[in-house]
């Protein structure tokens, strides 16, 4: 099941520079080849053509589409004798497809159609933004916090709910539906291929019973976003974060495949998150809690922020990614002292 997550140009962790826009050149595929060729030999041709045209992470490239031709998750996953094999023709021949669309600095999330998250794997197409490796941490956040409450584990009476705001291909809402049997969630996006992505995710999965899926754009309908669902425990998001500066630099992979707008956050990369934040009040149950995925700019600026303009929400803490940095959020809902005093009143 677990794939070696891609790392470079799959993460959104601000600029990169090397692989600006301005990098990418029309790159033409080798032939095919005239006589016949084995597992082996396709990936390191493919692997020397990718490191010679720019592509990065060749080895890792060429890898997991052979994987995926032969049906397999990993290359290491494969029998020897397997990879020693000539390929049919048939097979060459999607071979040199596949490896082409990889050419043109298609992410290999797209070219072969799947990529898996935590213990799921998802169907994946542009333009739907690709779930990165920080995210799954987002999930073990959530997670932790959820499976302490008994509502929401194993054998639970009580059904608790989150709601996400960006589901992009599903991967937050449908891991945390696939680890705990007695949840609930609602997700949002804006865009109509990710919330018909998700969809195709969950009936695949099997948790579409469990999962309401909108296509609502919580920048301009937030008072329709207010009335999807009674108030709910948990609100995650990995938002639209980058710095609106920092999207000239991004990698060729991110730039012409994945949909700008799950990448943008404004000039100061707070659009979204302000506004998911000013409705938390709203959405959350009294101790409810949000989640965000940010920048690691972010999170002084954040609390700040939300210290002057939403009352009811309180910083609980920051937790840094497996790379070290200030990466989540958190912060939860409690009640004001105006509302304490009518409640015992």
């Amino acid at each position: 099941m677990w794939r070696r997550p891609l790392s470079a140009a799959y993460r959104r962790s601000g600029p990169k520079g090397i692989w600006g826009l301005h990098a990418v050149r029309r790159c033409s595929a080798p032939a095919l080849p005239a006589g016949r060729i084995t597992a082996l030999q396709a990936v390191d041709l493919w692997k020397k053509h990718f490191l010679e045209r720019g592509v990065t992470e060749p080895d890792h490239s060429s890898h997991y589409i052979l994987a995926h031709l032969l049906g397999a998750k990993t290359i290491e996953s494969l029998e020897q004798e397997k990879l020693t094999e000539f390929l049919s023709r048939e097979k060459t021949e999607q071979m040199w497809k596949l490896c082409t669309k990889r050419l043109s600095r298609m992410p290999v999330q797209y070219v072969i159609e799947e990529w898996d998250f935590r213990d799921l794997t998802l169907k994946m197409r542009p333009p739907v933004f690709i779930p990165r490796p920080e995210t799954e941490e987002l999930v073990e956040l959530v997670l932790s916090d959820l499976e302490m409450d008994p509502g929401a584990g194993v054998g639970a009476d009580a059904q608790h709910t989150c709601f996400e705001v960006g589901c992009g291909s599903g991967a937050i809402s449908l891991s945390l539906l696939k680890s705990l049997p007695k949840l609930k969630a609602v997700a949002l996006d804006r865009s109509q291929d990710a919330v018909d992505l998700t969809r195709e995710n969950a009936q695949s999965l099997g948790l579409q019973d469990r999962l309401q899926v909108h296509h609502i754009d919580i920048m301009k309908d937030g008072e329709t976003v207010l009335g999807l669902c009674s108030p709910v425990s948990a609100l995650v998001s990995n938002p639209p974060y980058l710095f609106s500066e920092d999207m000239t630099s991004m990698e060729p992979e991110i730039l012409r495949f994945e949909d700008h707008a799950a990448l943008d956050g404004g000039k100061d990369g707070l659009k979204v998150i302000k506004q998911i934040l000013s409705l938390a009040p709203q959405i959350l149950s009294n101790q409810g809690r949000v989640y965000l995925e940010v920048d690691p700019r972010h999170p002084p600026l954040i609390r700040r922020w939300v210290e002057a303009n939403v009352e009811e929400m309180h910083y609980v803490e920051t937790r840094h990614d497996i790379t070290g940095r200030p990466r989540f959020c958190i912060f939860q809902k409690e009640k004001s002292n105006k509302d304490r005093k009518l409640n015992l009143d």
